[in-house]
């Protein structure tokens, strides 16, 4: 005989109103901080691409925030409660069922994105949503000048 389904349980409820609204508003690109970043690159003449999906090896897909495709640099701004941020992360009290395994999935396809995007020549930079306009400038463009410019 065939083992039981596991039972799967149904997509959780709002609790209320008020948070079926917010984390309707939740929202993959165009964060503050990551809008806050670009416009910042920008006005210091970076030129990049925003959420480009980049295809690699294995059949991995990755959408990095940022991308300067010519010196092959994706950089992830990543917010602190979806990212399991060590200072600012939180863990939801209720509906533990599902939180918890979600969030433990997107910090695994984070690393696989990192070590797939290294393998395949990339640099990675990792912001938290927290840190500093000036500290999160400082690494995306030592990152970049670091590299040297790929042809086509």
């Amino acid at each position: 005989m065939s083992p039981e389904p596991a039972l799967v349980k149904p997509y959780p409820h709002p609790s209320s109103a008020g948070r079926s609204a917010n984390m309707k508003a939740n929202r993959r690109t165009d964060t503050k901080p990551e809008l806050a970043l670009r416009r910042a690159l920008h006005a210091r003449g970076y030129r990049y691409r925003k959420d480009l999906r980049l295809d690699l090896a294995g059949g991995i897909r990755v959408r990095p925030d940022i991308v300067f495709t010519a010196r092959h640099v994706a950089v992830f701004v990543d917010g602190c409660f979806w990212h399991c941020c060590p200072e600012h992360g939180s863990q939801p009290a209720s509906n533990t069922w599902y939180w918890e395994p979600k969030l433990r999935r997107n910090v695994e396809r984070d690393r696989t994105a990192d070590a797939a995007l290294d393998e395949a020549g990339w640099t990675v930079v990792r912001l938290w949503e927290h840190e500093s306009l000036d500290a999160a400038i400082a690494k995306v463009t030592d990152a970049v000048s670091r590299r040297t410019l790929r042809a086509g």
